[in-house]
């Protein structure tokens, strides 16, 4: 048993890193270490049929713990299963576990899997196919996704091999150990040298993973977008496609194309602002001149620059961080609309190069919440419209809930529920900062779910179905309805359209960013700050700036003060329920932002390793009962008498062996009964009568002596427990005694 766990330890580990590292944040420790813990059980146990029969109720166990939910649901089982694999087709690895469930739980099942069947191969002592396990086990995640660490891992893994080879090939010797670690060793440091030489390290000579049999060449490749909102599916292509490298600061930003200011009813969708025309200095068209940048934007000391360059982007826009203020053009005829959105006459093409800077805000909760609800003309215009004519009163406009009622008079939309969720959630907020803290939490805690595929509702539009019914949508439901609402409450609003951060090269200072980053938001307008972003899609992105609950720097104090300052009625929505919301549905835990935990600090590393120390122990407890009665149960698969006495007998001497009173293999029945009455002090006489006639009685009886027998058994079983104390019975059930050694 514990060669068994000495050998299987470091390749489980192993098996552990390469599986895990396929998600982004990784799977909760607790629960991966109890898969792993769970796999390792079958294999102690000392015969192979136990350890056969334990892998059933394992792998039952492990197959809740990692898709939640039970083998008596097979089709669920099979769906949330078959789903999440064929995730892995369409979905970009490091995945973002908050947004893919399903796979996180293939990556589960897959870890339980590779670390059982090598217990039960280490504990035959079959080194050849314990290594080749764990080669198939650590390889196929490692042509899935490829990194910086895989020579480290090839290494480890070439070592785990051959130390299950030398170690599983024979006695443990001292002097064959010796020998055998001496080759280990010679092996692993020669493939390291070679493996870290000019030739191999720049993949030339052998590079696998890019192997292409399909030598026709490719077509160039372009993707280009239609910003307007589409709320029927979205999908991204399993190939990641590069669309632009970016050399700007490391500070993680979004990179906005353009904004949706028109809401027709149903969509969101671009419409090309009043014109701003640029003032051109130092060979860039400066937009100084824009009405909505607020005055510190207009300091070009506070601008920073992004150099970017296109790689398969088709679009007719620049795209820049924050709100862009300056462009550098080159040859591109352009025209700038307010709010800093530049459209070209003709789209972008691959190898272009052109250079923007922007003005990012970075205000704290404290300052927003303490500004004036005051909007300039121009923002109220636009970014207040409910419907194509239709605009909704200011925030802390006089008699605005009689004014509200109006507007949804003089055109009925589906959308007064949205408003009525929109004031439940916010109550009678003092500050408008505090309604869009309050909508962008309520949409982060948890109380939706992120799904590519949301169900449709008809004759109903699709922002209200999502609000109001099937809470389930993508990012751009759940900015659509945010800025919807944010509007409907008086607060100017728009879904602003581009893509995440992307990664990041430190050693080139380079952005990139892919198809798979595509990304819409919301930008709420502020006095002395211009237009602010807010992020409502729970795990898609993070954000900078200290005032949203997007950003891992966000100020939770400051927040909550800023929401409860001069509150006239609050909302049905407490802030405070996302310091808890790490572990709710794709929601992000929020930083507080001023409290800085060290690791071992306080409790919490003590209660995580308790929580899985029980949870360790309920799995086993689990394992062993179930095997139990798997194997009680099957004995009575017959209908042939004699083999259902048998039955009854083997479950009455493993009850005894359970109990510390083990019966020789050769005990007759009448043996048996008297071993129970002298052990366990109750009479067994009648039972063991009607056993021996079902048994060994003419065939005509059996059939009835065998129900006999059964009943009998069943009355003895009542009798003994009530002999024996709960710590006896409690004992008893988790006793291995009986395990196979009476069937």
């Amino acid at each position: 048993m514990a060669r068994t766990a000495a050998f299987w330890a470091a390749p489980s580990a192993l098996l552990a890193w390469s599986w895990l590292r396929l998600s982004q944040p990784h799977a909760a420790a607790s629960t991966a270490l109890s898969l792993i813990a769970l796999a390792l059980a079958p294999a102690l146990l000392p015969r192979p049929r136990q350890r056969v029969l334990a892998l059933v109720p394992a792998s039952v166990l492990a197959l809740h713990v990692a898709l939640g939910v039970w083998l008596v649901h097979p089709l669920r089982l099979l769906g949330r299963f078959g789903g999440g694999f064929l995730e892995f087709y369409d979905v970009r690895l490091p995945f973002a576990t908050p947004l893919h469930p399903r796979m996180e739980g293939v990556i589960l099942v897959a870890l339980f899997a590779f670390c059982a069947c090598l217990g039960v191969v280490v504990a035959a002592r079959r080194p050849a196919l314990a290594a080749l396990v764990l080669v198939v086990g650590v390889g196929w995640p490692a042509t899935l996704l490829t990194g910086p660490d895989d020579l480290l891992r090839g290494v480890l893994l070439l070592a785990a091999a051959l130390s299950l080879i030398a170690g599983l090939g024979g006695p443990l010797q001292p002097r064959r150990l010796l020998l055998a670690g001496v080759a280990l060793g010679a092996i692993v440091l020669a493939a390291f040298a070679a493996s870290t030489s000019s030739a191999v390290a720049s993949g030339q000579v052998l590079h696998w993973q890019g192997w292409d049999f399909y030598t026709k060449p490719a077509k160039p490749v372009g993707v280009g977008y239609v910003w307007n909102s589409n709320f029927t599916g979205l999908h991204f292509p399993k190939k990641v496609t590069p669309l632009l490298t970016i050399r700007a600061p490391s500070r993680p930003t979004y990179w906005r194309a353009t904004t949706l200011d028109v809401f027709d009813g149903r969509n969101w969708r671009e419409k090309k602002g009043a014109a701003v025309p640029p003032i051109r200095i130092g060979g860039r068209d400066e937009l100084l001149a824009d009405p909505e940048l607020p005055a510190a934007a207009r300091d070009p000391r506070r601008w920073f620059r992004q150099d970017v360059q296109v790689r398969a982007l088709r679009d007719n826009h620049f795209t820049g961080a924050g709100v862009p203020v300056a462009f550098e053009p080159g040859s591109h005829p352009v025209t700038y609309a307010q709010g800093g959105v530049a459209h070209l006459e003709d789209s972008l093409a691959p190898g272009e190069r052109y250079s923007v800077w922007s003005y990012e805000a970075q205000p704290t909760p404290q300052r927003l919440a303490a500004l004036p609800a005051r909007y300039p003309e121009q923002v109220r215009t636009v970014d207040l419209e409910v419907e194509p004519g239709v605009a909704a009163p200011p925030f802390g406009a006089p008699n605005r809930e009689r004014q509200v009622a109006v507007v949804f008079r003089r055109s009925p939309r589906p959308y007064q529920a949205v408003y009525r969720t929109a004031r439940r959630v916010v109550g009678e907020p003092a500050n408008p900062y505090a309604a869009a803290l309050e909508l962008e939490g309520w949409f982060r805690s948890g109380a939706f779910q992120y799904d590519e595929r949301p169900p449709q509702i008809a004759g109903v539009p699709p922002l209200a179905a999502f609000v109001t019914q099937t809470r389930r949508g993508y990012c751009q439901h759940f900015a659509g309805a945010m800025a919807l609402m944010l509007r409907y409450l008086g607060i100017p609003a728009r879904v602003a359209a581009g893509f995440t951060t992307g990664e990041y090269d430190r050693s080139k200072h380079e952005w990139t960013v892919t198809d798979h980053d595509a990304h819409t938001w919301v930008e709420a307008w502020f006095p002395r700050y211009g237009w602010l972003p807010f992020d409502p899609t729970p795990g898609r992105g993070s954000l900078g700036g200290s005032y949203t609950t997007a950003s891992p720097h966000f100020d939770f104090s400051a927040g909550l003060l800023a929401v409860a300052q001069h509150l006239k009625r609050p909302g049905a929505f407490d802030l405070r329920k996302l310091r808890g919301s790490g572990k709710g549905k794709g929601a992000r835990a929020v930083p507080t932002g001023k409290t800085h935990t060290k690791a071992g600090s306080s409790g919490a590393g003590i209660g995580a390793l308790l929580r899985l120390l029980v949870l360790v122990a309920a799995g086993l407890v689990a394992a062993v009962v179930a095997t139990k009665l798997a194997v009680r149960k099957a004995r009575y698969l017959t209908r042939d008498p004699r083999m259902l006495a048998r039955a009854c007998v083997c479950e009455l001497s493993d009850f005894a062996a359970d109990q510390g009173a083990k019966a020789p293999p050769s005990a007759t029945l009448g043996e048996l009964a008297q071993l129970v009455e002298a052990e366990l002090g109750v009479s067994a006489s009648a039972f063991a009568s009607a056993a021996a006639e079902a048994r060994f009685g003419p065939t005509v009886r059996a059939r009835a002596a065998a129900r006999i027998a059964r009943r009998e058994l069943r009355s003895l079983r009542r009798e003994l427990r009530a002999a024996l104390t709960r710590t006896e019975r409690a004992r008893g059930a988790l006793s291995l005694r009986s395990l196979g050694l009476t069937a």
